[in-house]
Protein backbone atom coordinates (compact mmCIF):
# COMPACT_ATOMS: atom_id res chain seq x y z
CA UNK A 1 0.00 0.00 0.00
CA UNK A 2 1.30 3.44 -0.82
CA UNK A 3 -0.12 7.09 -0.26
CA UNK A 4 0.59 10.02 -2.99
CA UNK A 5 0.55 13.17 -1.31
CA UNK A 6 0.69 16.25 -3.39
CA UNK A 7 -1.30 17.32 -6.62
CA UNK A 8 -2.95 14.54 -7.87
CA UNK A 9 -4.31 15.37 -11.23
CA UNK A 10 -7.59 12.65 -11.23
CA UNK A 11 -8.42 13.85 -15.00
CA UNK A 12 -11.84 12.10 -14.00
CA UNK A 13 -15.14 13.56 -15.17
CA UNK A 14 -15.11 16.80 -13.07
CA UNK A 15 -11.23 16.85 -13.47
CA UNK A 16 -11.03 16.83 -9.78
CA UNK A 17 -7.41 17.74 -8.35
CA UNK A 18 -7.08 15.95 -4.74
CA UNK A 19 -4.69 15.92 -2.31
CA UNK A 20 -3.79 12.28 -1.52
CA UNK A 21 -4.48 8.95 -3.97
CA UNK A 22 -3.79 5.52 -2.02
CA UNK A 23 -2.67 2.71 -3.56
CA UNK A 24 -3.34 -0.86 -2.99
CA UNK A 25 -2.75 -4.25 -4.74
CA UNK A 26 -2.48 -2.28 -7.82
CA UNK A 27 -5.95 -0.47 -7.35
CA UNK A 28 -7.00 3.00 -6.54
CA UNK A 29 -8.74 2.72 -2.75
CA UNK A 30 -8.95 6.27 -2.30
CA UNK A 31 -8.60 9.31 -3.45
CA UNK A 32 -9.78 12.77 -1.23
CA UNK A 33 -7.93 15.66 0.03
CA UNK A 34 -8.34 14.54 3.72
CA UNK A 35 -6.59 10.95 4.40
CA UNK A 36 -8.95 8.82 6.24
CA UNK A 37 -7.30 7.05 9.41
CA UNK A 38 -7.03 3.48 8.01
CA UNK A 39 -4.33 4.84 5.98
CA UNK A 40 -2.15 6.67 8.24
CA UNK A 41 0.30 4.37 8.93
CA UNK A 42 1.02 3.33 5.66
CA UNK A 43 3.66 4.47 3.45
CA UNK A 44 3.96 7.80 1.79
CA UNK A 45 5.58 9.75 -1.21
CA UNK A 46 5.22 13.00 -0.92
CA UNK A 47 5.31 14.50 -3.89
CA UNK A 48 6.10 17.82 -3.27
CA UNK A 49 6.31 20.25 -6.22
CA UNK A 50 5.68 17.49 -8.82
CA UNK A 51 2.32 15.91 -9.69
CA UNK A 52 0.54 12.49 -10.45
CA UNK A 53 -1.71 12.13 -13.60
CA UNK A 54 -2.66 9.32 -15.61
CA UNK A 55 -0.60 7.29 -18.00
CA UNK A 56 -0.54 8.00 -20.76
CA UNK A 57 -2.38 6.45 -24.16
CA UNK A 58 -0.85 6.34 -27.61
CA UNK A 59 -3.85 5.76 -29.65
CA UNK A 60 -1.93 5.47 -32.73
CA UNK A 61 1.24 3.86 -33.20
CA UNK A 62 2.84 1.37 -35.99
CA UNK A 63 4.71 -0.61 -32.96
CA UNK A 64 6.51 -3.05 -35.11
CA UNK A 65 7.44 -1.00 -37.53
CA UNK A 66 8.62 1.53 -34.78
CA UNK A 67 10.28 -1.46 -32.84
CA UNK A 68 12.27 -2.06 -36.53
CA UNK A 69 13.34 1.58 -36.79
CA UNK A 70 14.38 2.43 -33.54
CA UNK A 71 16.77 -0.58 -33.63
CA UNK A 72 18.06 1.16 -36.95
CA UNK A 73 19.43 4.45 -37.41
CA UNK A 74 17.52 7.48 -37.07
CA UNK A 75 18.04 10.58 -38.88
CA UNK A 76 15.04 13.00 -38.55
CA UNK A 77 17.71 15.27 -36.50
CA UNK A 78 20.07 15.48 -39.27
CA UNK A 79 20.00 18.87 -41.35
CA UNK A 80 21.87 18.21 -44.16
CA UNK A 81 21.71 15.16 -46.70
CA UNK A 82 26.03 15.69 -45.89
CA UNK A 83 25.35 14.93 -42.45
CA UNK A 84 22.92 12.19 -43.41
CA UNK A 85 25.62 10.33 -45.23
CA UNK A 86 27.82 10.62 -42.45
CA UNK A 87 25.47 9.34 -39.86
CA UNK A 88 25.20 6.07 -42.35
CA UNK A 89 28.70 5.64 -43.00
CA UNK A 90 29.42 5.78 -38.86
CA UNK A 91 26.29 3.30 -38.05
CA UNK A 92 27.65 0.58 -41.08
CA UNK A 93 30.51 -1.01 -39.41
CA UNK A 94 27.95 -1.77 -36.10
CA UNK A 95 25.09 -2.63 -37.97
CA UNK A 96 24.32 -6.65 -38.47
CA UNK A 97 21.46 -6.28 -39.87
CA UNK A 98 20.78 -8.10 -43.26
CA UNK A 99 19.10 -5.36 -44.98
CA UNK A 100 19.67 -1.53 -43.62
CA UNK A 101 17.25 0.50 -42.01
CA UNK A 102 17.37 3.98 -41.75
CA UNK A 103 14.67 6.10 -40.83
CA UNK A 104 12.95 10.09 -40.92
CA UNK A 105 14.59 11.53 -44.34
CA UNK A 106 12.65 14.77 -45.03
CA UNK A 107 13.63 17.25 -47.54
CA UNK A 108 11.93 20.01 -45.92
CA UNK A 109 14.38 20.01 -42.83
CA UNK A 110 17.89 19.51 -44.96
CA UNK A 111 19.48 22.08 -46.84
CA UNK A 112 19.51 20.82 -49.81
CA UNK A 113 15.83 20.59 -49.54
CA UNK A 114 15.96 17.20 -51.65
CA UNK A 115 15.82 13.39 -50.56
CA UNK A 116 19.37 11.44 -50.95
CA UNK A 117 19.14 9.46 -54.47
CA UNK A 118 19.65 5.80 -55.18
CA UNK A 119 23.35 6.85 -56.59
CA UNK A 120 24.50 8.71 -53.20
CA UNK A 121 23.04 6.09 -51.06
CA UNK A 122 25.42 3.98 -53.62
CA UNK A 123 28.38 5.94 -52.83
CA UNK A 124 27.81 5.21 -49.16
CA UNK A 125 26.45 2.03 -48.81
CA UNK A 126 27.39 0.15 -52.35
CA UNK A 127 27.52 -3.65 -50.99
CA UNK A 128 24.64 -4.08 -49.11
CA UNK A 129 20.91 -3.44 -49.54
CA UNK A 130 19.77 0.04 -48.06
CA UNK A 131 16.49 1.29 -47.02
CA UNK A 132 15.94 4.83 -46.03
CA UNK A 133 12.23 5.34 -45.41
CA UNK A 134 10.83 9.28 -45.48
CA UNK A 135 9.77 10.89 -42.18
CA UNK A 136 5.82 10.59 -42.88
CA UNK A 137 6.18 6.49 -43.17
CA UNK A 138 4.38 6.76 -46.94
CA UNK A 139 7.99 6.77 -49.10
CA UNK A 140 11.16 5.51 -49.41
CA UNK A 141 14.77 5.41 -50.58
CA UNK A 142 16.40 2.30 -52.37
CA UNK A 143 19.98 1.70 -53.15
CA UNK A 144 20.39 -0.67 -56.40
CA UNK A 145 21.45 -3.43 -53.89
CA UNK A 146 17.98 -3.52 -52.88
CA UNK A 147 16.01 -2.29 -55.98
CA UNK A 148 17.91 -5.43 -57.84
CA UNK A 149 16.47 -7.31 -54.94
CA UNK A 150 12.90 -6.16 -55.38
CA UNK A 151 12.44 -4.62 -58.78
CA UNK A 152 10.14 -7.48 -60.10
CA UNK A 153 7.74 -7.24 -57.45
CA UNK A 154 7.72 -3.43 -57.59
CA UNK A 155 8.10 -1.79 -61.03
CA UNK A 156 4.47 -2.43 -62.61
CA UNK A 157 3.19 -0.57 -59.56
CA UNK A 158 2.04 2.96 -59.13
CA UNK A 159 4.83 5.33 -57.46
CA UNK A 160 7.91 3.25 -58.88
CA UNK A 161 10.95 5.50 -59.43
CA UNK A 162 14.25 3.62 -59.88
CA UNK A 163 16.33 6.32 -61.60
CA UNK A 164 16.03 8.17 -58.36
CA UNK A 165 15.43 5.02 -56.31
CA UNK A 166 12.29 6.21 -54.74
CA UNK A 167 9.28 4.55 -53.99
CA UNK A 168 6.10 5.80 -52.80
CA UNK A 169 2.12 4.84 -53.19
CA UNK A 170 1.92 1.08 -53.81
CA UNK A 171 5.54 0.56 -54.84
CA UNK A 172 6.63 1.85 -51.29
CA UNK A 173 3.90 -0.27 -49.57
CA UNK A 174 5.15 -3.10 -51.98
CA UNK A 175 9.06 -2.75 -50.68
CA UNK A 176 7.72 -2.45 -46.97
CA UNK A 177 6.13 -5.54 -46.99
CA UNK A 178 9.55 -7.26 -48.70
CA UNK A 179 11.46 -5.53 -45.94
CA UNK A 180 9.33 -6.36 -42.89
CA UNK A 181 8.59 -10.14 -43.98
CA UNK A 182 12.79 -10.64 -44.23
CA UNK A 183 12.73 -9.71 -40.29
CA UNK A 184 13.29 -12.99 -38.07
CA UNK A 185 10.99 -13.07 -35.31
CA UNK A 186 13.66 -13.56 -32.63
CA UNK A 187 14.42 -10.34 -33.16
CA UNK A 188 11.14 -8.50 -34.25
CA UNK A 189 10.45 -9.73 -30.62
CA UNK A 190 13.39 -8.26 -28.90
CA UNK A 191 12.96 -5.03 -30.85
CA UNK A 192 9.16 -4.92 -29.18
CA UNK A 193 10.70 -5.14 -26.14
CA UNK A 194 13.12 -2.95 -26.36
CA UNK A 195 10.58 -0.43 -28.22
CA UNK A 196 8.30 -1.17 -24.93
CA UNK A 197 10.59 0.06 -23.00
CA UNK A 198 11.69 3.53 -24.65
CA UNK A 199 7.72 4.25 -24.55
CA UNK A 200 7.56 3.24 -20.62
CA UNK A 201 10.32 5.50 -20.45
CA UNK A 202 7.89 8.57 -21.70
CA UNK A 203 5.24 7.91 -19.34
CA UNK A 204 3.30 5.77 -22.05
CA UNK A 205 1.20 2.83 -20.62
CA UNK A 206 -1.06 1.93 -23.32
CA UNK A 207 -0.49 1.66 -27.17
CA UNK A 208 -2.58 1.49 -29.84
CA UNK A 209 -0.73 -0.73 -32.46
CA UNK A 210 -2.23 -0.58 -36.22
CA UNK A 211 0.00 -3.91 -37.20
CA UNK A 212 -0.16 -5.55 -40.57
CA UNK A 213 2.60 -4.74 -43.17
CA UNK A 214 3.19 -7.57 -45.24
CA UNK A 215 3.99 -11.07 -43.53
CA UNK A 216 2.98 -13.96 -44.58
CA UNK A 217 -0.48 -14.91 -43.35
CA UNK A 218 -0.48 -11.63 -41.53
CA UNK A 219 2.35 -12.96 -39.14
CA UNK A 220 3.06 -9.98 -37.45
CA UNK A 221 -0.74 -9.34 -36.62
CA UNK A 222 -0.87 -12.33 -34.98
CA UNK A 223 2.53 -12.23 -33.24
CA UNK A 224 1.62 -8.42 -31.70
CA UNK A 225 -1.88 -10.15 -30.39
CA UNK A 226 0.52 -12.87 -28.51
CA UNK A 227 2.60 -10.18 -27.43
CA UNK A 228 0.31 -7.97 -26.20
CA UNK A 229 -1.34 -10.67 -24.10
CA UNK A 230 1.92 -11.65 -22.58
CA UNK A 231 3.60 -8.19 -21.90
CA UNK A 232 5.23 -7.73 -18.73
CA UNK A 233 4.77 -4.67 -16.07
CA UNK A 234 1.71 -4.25 -16.72
CA UNK A 235 2.13 -2.44 -20.18
CA UNK A 236 -0.93 -2.66 -22.39
CA UNK A 237 -1.11 -3.12 -26.31
CA UNK A 238 -4.61 -2.78 -28.38
CA UNK A 239 -3.36 -4.72 -31.85
CA UNK A 240 -5.25 -3.16 -34.89
CA UNK A 241 -5.13 -5.38 -37.84
CA UNK A 242 -4.71 -3.36 -40.95
CA UNK A 243 -7.35 -4.93 -42.87
CA UNK A 244 -10.43 -4.53 -45.28
CA UNK A 245 -10.69 -8.15 -44.86
CA UNK A 246 -12.98 -8.21 -41.38
CA UNK A 247 -11.75 -12.23 -40.90
CA UNK A 248 -8.44 -10.90 -40.26
CA UNK A 249 -9.57 -9.36 -37.01
CA UNK A 250 -12.44 -12.07 -36.04
CA UNK A 251 -10.18 -15.54 -36.82
CA UNK A 252 -7.89 -13.75 -34.26
CA UNK A 253 -10.81 -12.57 -31.54
CA UNK A 254 -10.16 -9.18 -32.36
CA UNK A 255 -12.78 -6.72 -31.73
CA UNK A 256 -11.08 -3.65 -33.55
CA UNK A 257 -9.88 -3.36 -37.09
CA UNK A 258 -8.54 -0.31 -39.25
CA UNK A 259 -5.40 1.72 -39.12
CA UNK A 260 -2.80 2.83 -42.20
CA UNK A 261 -1.73 0.80 -45.11
CA UNK A 262 -4.73 -1.24 -46.11
CA UNK A 263 -6.75 1.22 -44.44
CA UNK A 264 -5.05 4.02 -45.86
CA UNK A 265 -7.92 6.26 -47.72
CA UNK A 266 -5.38 8.14 -49.54
CA UNK A 267 -1.85 9.51 -49.07
CA UNK A 268 -0.48 12.31 -47.03
CA UNK A 269 1.10 15.90 -47.26
CA UNK A 270 4.54 14.86 -47.49
CA UNK A 271 4.40 13.08 -51.02
CA UNK A 272 1.26 15.48 -52.50
CA UNK A 273 -0.98 12.32 -52.49
CA UNK A 274 -3.46 13.56 -49.58
CA UNK A 275 -6.54 13.46 -51.22
CA UNK A 276 -8.07 17.14 -52.13
CA UNK A 277 -11.48 18.49 -52.92
CA UNK A 278 -9.56 21.10 -54.06
CA UNK A 279 -6.18 20.76 -56.37
CA UNK A 280 -2.92 21.72 -54.56
CA UNK A 281 -2.01 24.76 -54.63
CA UNK A 282 1.02 24.83 -56.47
CA UNK A 283 0.10 22.18 -58.98
CA UNK A 284 -3.52 22.57 -60.27
CA UNK A 285 -3.67 19.54 -61.49
CA UNK A 286 -2.86 17.42 -58.86
CA UNK A 287 -5.35 16.31 -56.21
CA UNK A 288 -4.01 13.76 -54.74
CA UNK A 289 -4.94 9.78 -55.05
CA UNK A 290 -8.23 8.10 -53.70
CA UNK A 291 -7.05 4.83 -53.27
CA UNK A 292 -10.55 3.40 -53.37
CA UNK A 293 -14.21 3.62 -54.55
CA UNK A 294 -16.60 5.21 -51.94
CA UNK A 295 -18.48 1.67 -52.59
CA UNK A 296 -15.26 -0.60 -51.49
CA UNK A 297 -15.14 2.13 -48.10
CA UNK A 298 -18.62 1.29 -47.45
CA UNK A 299 -19.02 -2.21 -47.83
CA UNK A 300 -16.12 -2.53 -45.76
CA UNK A 301 -18.02 -0.63 -43.14
CA UNK A 302 -20.89 -2.17 -43.57
CA UNK A 303 -19.48 -5.77 -43.39
CA UNK A 304 -17.46 -4.40 -40.30
CA UNK A 305 -19.87 -2.50 -38.04
CA UNK A 306 -22.25 -5.03 -38.43
CA UNK A 307 -19.89 -7.74 -37.46
CA UNK A 308 -19.35 -6.05 -34.09
CA UNK A 309 -15.49 -4.63 -34.89
CA UNK A 310 -14.33 -1.07 -33.93
CA UNK A 311 -13.25 0.64 -37.20
CA UNK A 312 -10.50 3.27 -38.03
CA UNK A 313 -9.46 4.24 -41.06
CA UNK A 314 -6.53 6.57 -41.95
CA UNK A 315 -7.22 9.85 -43.93
CA UNK A 316 -5.64 12.77 -44.07
CA UNK A 317 -7.00 14.80 -46.91
CA UNK A 318 -10.16 16.54 -47.10
CA UNK A 319 -11.20 14.15 -49.79
CA UNK A 320 -10.63 11.36 -47.75
CA UNK A 321 -11.98 12.80 -44.91
CA UNK A 322 -15.37 13.47 -46.55
CA UNK A 323 -15.30 9.66 -47.97
CA UNK A 324 -14.33 8.01 -44.23
CA UNK A 325 -17.40 10.07 -42.75
CA UNK A 326 -19.89 8.69 -45.45
CA UNK A 327 -18.43 5.48 -45.11
CA UNK A 328 -18.78 5.05 -41.52
CA UNK A 329 -22.30 7.19 -41.85
CA UNK A 330 -23.30 4.22 -44.24
CA UNK A 331 -22.20 1.79 -42.04
CA UNK A 332 -24.20 3.62 -38.85
CA UNK A 333 -27.51 3.68 -40.77
CA UNK A 334 -27.35 0.39 -42.43
CA UNK A 335 -26.65 -0.95 -39.04
CA UNK A 336 -27.38 1.79 -36.31
CA UNK A 337 -24.91 1.01 -32.67
CA UNK A 338 -25.15 2.93 -29.88
CA UNK A 339 -21.54 2.56 -28.42
CA UNK A 340 -19.17 1.53 -31.63
CA UNK A 341 -16.37 3.74 -30.95
CA UNK A 342 -15.18 4.09 -34.90
CA UNK A 343 -12.34 6.69 -35.82
CA UNK A 344 -10.78 7.98 -38.31
CA UNK A 345 -6.64 8.61 -37.58
CA UNK A 346 -5.08 11.61 -38.75
CA UNK A 347 -8.11 13.47 -39.75
CA UNK A 348 -5.61 16.96 -40.63
CA UNK A 349 -7.84 18.81 -43.21
CA UNK A 350 -11.29 17.79 -42.30
CA UNK A 351 -14.54 19.59 -43.53
CA UNK A 352 -17.36 21.09 -41.75
CA UNK A 353 -19.79 18.63 -43.24
CA UNK A 354 -17.63 15.78 -42.17
CA UNK A 355 -17.47 17.04 -38.49
CA UNK A 356 -21.05 17.29 -37.99
CA UNK A 357 -21.06 13.99 -39.14
CA UNK A 358 -18.03 12.83 -36.67
CA UNK A 359 -19.98 14.95 -34.03
CA UNK A 360 -23.71 13.52 -34.24
CA UNK A 361 -23.04 9.54 -35.10
CA UNK A 362 -19.92 9.77 -32.08
CA UNK A 363 -17.03 9.71 -34.57
CA UNK A 364 -13.81 9.84 -32.74
CA UNK A 365 -10.53 11.39 -33.94
CA UNK A 366 -6.75 9.55 -32.95
CA UNK A 367 -5.32 13.37 -33.65
CA UNK A 368 -1.40 13.24 -33.83
CA UNK A 369 -0.94 16.79 -32.21
CA UNK A 370 3.06 16.00 -33.22
CA UNK A 371 2.36 17.09 -36.74
CA UNK A 372 1.62 20.80 -36.00
CA UNK A 373 4.73 23.04 -36.89
CA UNK A 374 6.10 19.57 -37.32
CA UNK A 375 10.20 19.93 -38.25
CA UNK A 376 9.82 17.30 -40.79
CA UNK A 377 7.14 18.98 -42.65
CA UNK A 378 7.15 22.83 -41.86
CA UNK A 379 4.56 25.40 -42.28
CA UNK A 380 6.15 26.69 -44.58
CA UNK A 381 5.75 24.01 -46.99
CA UNK A 382 2.55 23.05 -46.25
CA UNK A 383 1.45 26.80 -46.99
CA UNK A 384 3.37 26.15 -50.42
CA UNK A 385 1.40 23.15 -51.02
CA UNK A 386 -2.22 24.30 -50.03
CA UNK A 387 -1.83 27.79 -50.18
CA UNK A 388 -2.04 29.88 -46.76
CA UNK A 389 -5.91 30.01 -47.05
CA UNK A 390 -6.40 25.82 -46.49
CA UNK A 391 -3.10 25.48 -44.49
CA UNK A 392 -4.48 27.24 -41.63
CA UNK A 393 -7.21 25.16 -41.26
CA UNK A 394 -5.23 22.26 -40.58
CA UNK A 395 -5.41 20.54 -37.32
CA UNK A 396 -8.60 22.24 -35.72
CA UNK A 397 -8.24 21.18 -32.59
CA UNK A 398 -10.59 23.53 -30.81
CA UNK A 399 -13.59 23.18 -33.82
CA UNK A 400 -13.16 19.71 -33.29
CA UNK A 401 -13.47 20.04 -29.32
CA UNK A 402 -16.37 21.97 -29.12
CA UNK A 403 -18.13 19.96 -31.69
CA UNK A 404 -18.29 17.43 -28.78
CA UNK A 405 -15.85 15.09 -30.82
CA UNK A 406 -13.68 13.31 -28.60
CA UNK A 407 -10.02 13.52 -29.05
CA UNK A 408 -7.32 11.03 -28.36
CA UNK A 409 -3.42 11.78 -29.28
CA UNK A 410 -1.11 9.57 -30.61
CA UNK A 411 2.32 9.76 -32.26
CA UNK A 412 2.13 7.62 -35.51
CA UNK A 413 5.69 6.43 -34.92
CA UNK A 414 8.02 5.95 -36.40
CA UNK A 415 6.86 9.25 -38.44
CA UNK A 416 7.04 11.03 -35.06
CA UNK A 417 9.19 10.57 -31.45
CA UNK A 418 6.25 8.97 -29.02
CA UNK A 419 6.49 11.91 -26.81
CA UNK A 420 3.49 12.77 -24.69
CA UNK A 421 5.06 16.36 -23.51
CA UNK A 422 5.56 17.41 -27.32
CA UNK A 423 1.39 16.65 -27.69
CA UNK A 424 0.35 18.41 -24.39
CA UNK A 425 2.58 21.26 -25.73
CA UNK A 426 1.53 21.38 -29.15
CA UNK A 427 -2.10 21.14 -28.33
CA UNK A 428 -1.67 23.95 -26.23
CA UNK A 429 0.11 26.03 -28.47
CA UNK A 430 -1.35 25.11 -31.75
CA UNK A 431 0.30 27.60 -34.74
CA UNK A 432 -3.11 28.69 -35.40
CA UNK A 433 -3.47 30.03 -31.75
CA UNK A 434 -7.77 29.76 -31.83
CA UNK A 435 -7.20 26.22 -32.23
CA UNK A 436 -5.32 25.85 -29.41
CA UNK A 437 -6.99 23.52 -26.26
CA UNK A 438 -6.21 24.31 -22.95
CA UNK A 439 -3.74 22.49 -20.39
CA UNK A 440 -6.23 20.36 -19.01
CA UNK A 441 -8.20 19.61 -22.21
CA UNK A 442 -4.92 17.82 -23.78
CA UNK A 443 -4.20 16.21 -20.77
CA UNK A 444 -7.40 14.42 -20.75
CA UNK A 445 -6.77 13.81 -24.60
CA UNK A 446 -3.36 12.14 -23.67
CA UNK A 447 -4.62 10.18 -20.80
CA UNK A 448 -8.55 9.28 -20.33
CA UNK A 449 -9.28 9.72 -24.17
CA UNK A 450 -6.76 7.81 -24.84
CA UNK A 451 -8.16 4.42 -22.62
CA UNK A 452 -11.91 5.19 -23.50
CA UNK A 453 -10.99 5.08 -27.58
CA UNK A 454 -10.43 1.14 -26.65
CA UNK A 455 -13.07 0.45 -24.10
CA UNK A 456 -10.61 0.70 -21.60
CA UNK A 457 -11.68 3.75 -19.44
CA UNK A 458 -13.25 1.47 -16.78
CA UNK A 459 -10.28 0.03 -15.96
CA UNK A 460 -7.40 3.20 -16.68
CA UNK A 461 -7.23 6.51 -17.71
CA UNK A 462 -8.35 8.55 -15.07
CA UNK A 463 -7.43 8.04 -11.58
CA UNK A 464 -10.53 6.94 -9.92
CA UNK A 465 -11.71 4.40 -6.83
CA UNK A 466 -11.32 1.14 -8.25
CA UNK A 467 -9.63 1.65 -11.34
CA UNK A 468 -5.68 0.37 -12.07
CA UNK A 469 -3.12 2.53 -10.47
CA UNK A 470 -1.79 3.46 -13.88
CA UNK A 471 -0.02 6.40 -13.39
CA UNK A 472 2.92 9.29 -13.97
CA UNK A 473 4.92 11.53 -12.05
CA UNK A 474 5.43 14.68 -13.90
CA UNK A 475 8.35 16.88 -13.00
CA UNK A 476 5.62 19.84 -12.03
CA UNK A 477 1.87 20.50 -12.04
CA UNK A 478 1.37 21.33 -15.66
CA UNK A 479 -2.33 22.42 -14.59
CA UNK A 480 -0.27 25.46 -12.83
CA UNK A 481 1.86 25.87 -15.80
CA UNK A 482 1.65 28.54 -18.50
CA UNK A 483 0.84 26.88 -21.99
CA UNK A 484 4.39 27.69 -23.69
CA UNK A 485 6.39 26.31 -20.98
CA UNK A 486 5.19 22.98 -20.97
CA UNK A 487 7.99 21.78 -22.81
CA UNK A 488 9.70 21.77 -19.35
CA UNK A 489 7.90 18.99 -18.26
CA UNK A 490 9.53 15.65 -17.92
CA UNK A 491 8.07 12.18 -16.68
CA UNK A 492 10.08 11.27 -14.06
CA UNK A 493 8.39 7.56 -13.29
CA UNK A 494 5.69 5.30 -14.60
CA UNK A 495 3.66 3.56 -12.00
CA UNK A 496 1.61 0.14 -13.47
CA UNK A 497 -0.54 -1.36 -11.67
CA UNK A 498 1.12 0.27 -8.74
CA UNK A 499 4.67 -0.73 -9.60
CA UNK A 500 7.26 1.33 -10.84
CA UNK A 501 8.01 0.73 -14.27
CA UNK A 502 11.65 -1.11 -14.33
CA UNK A 503 13.76 -0.72 -17.91
CA UNK A 504 14.74 -3.61 -19.44
CA UNK A 505 12.41 -5.82 -18.40
CA UNK A 506 10.41 -7.07 -21.41
CA UNK A 507 13.66 -9.25 -21.14
CA UNK A 508 11.51 -12.94 -21.12
CA UNK A 509 12.56 -15.02 -24.29
CA UNK A 510 10.70 -14.28 -27.55
CA UNK A 511 9.56 -18.41 -27.37
CA UNK A 512 8.12 -17.81 -23.60
CA UNK A 513 6.33 -14.48 -24.90
CA UNK A 514 4.88 -16.05 -27.73
CA UNK A 515 3.59 -19.19 -25.55
CA UNK A 516 2.00 -17.16 -23.21
CA UNK A 517 0.54 -15.02 -25.39
CA UNK A 518 -1.25 -18.29 -27.24
CA UNK A 519 -2.36 -19.52 -24.04
CA UNK A 520 -3.46 -16.61 -22.44
CA UNK A 521 -7.24 -14.75 -22.68
CA UNK A 522 -6.06 -11.39 -21.79
CA UNK A 523 -7.42 -8.98 -23.42
CA UNK A 524 -5.79 -7.91 -26.69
Amino acid sequence: MNVYEGSILTVDHADTVARYLVEDAGRIVFIGDDLPKQYENAQVVRLGDKALCPAFVDTHEHLASFATFNAGLNVMDARSNEEIKQLISDFLPRCNMKIVIAFGASPYSVSEGRLLNREELDAVCPDRPFFMVKYDGHACIVNTALLNIVKERVSILRGYHPETGEMNQEAFFAVSDYITSSLSIPDLVCNIQEAIDYLASKGIGMVHSVSGVGFAGDLDISLENWLSKSVQQGFSIRVFPQSMDIETALKRGLPRIGGCFKCALDGCFGSSDAALNAPYYNDPSNYGVLYYTDETVIDFCKRANRAGLQIEMHAIGDAAFDQATRALKAALDDYPRDDHRHGIIHACLPTEKGLNICSEYGIHLPMQTSFIDWPQEPDVYLNSILGSERAVMLNPLRTMWDKGIVLSAGSDAPCTDPNPIVWLYKACNHSTPEESLTIREALRMCTYNGAWASFDNVERGSLEVGKLADMCVLSENPYTMNAKDLMQLNVEDLILSGVSYQKQKQKQSWITAIARGVLSRAKG
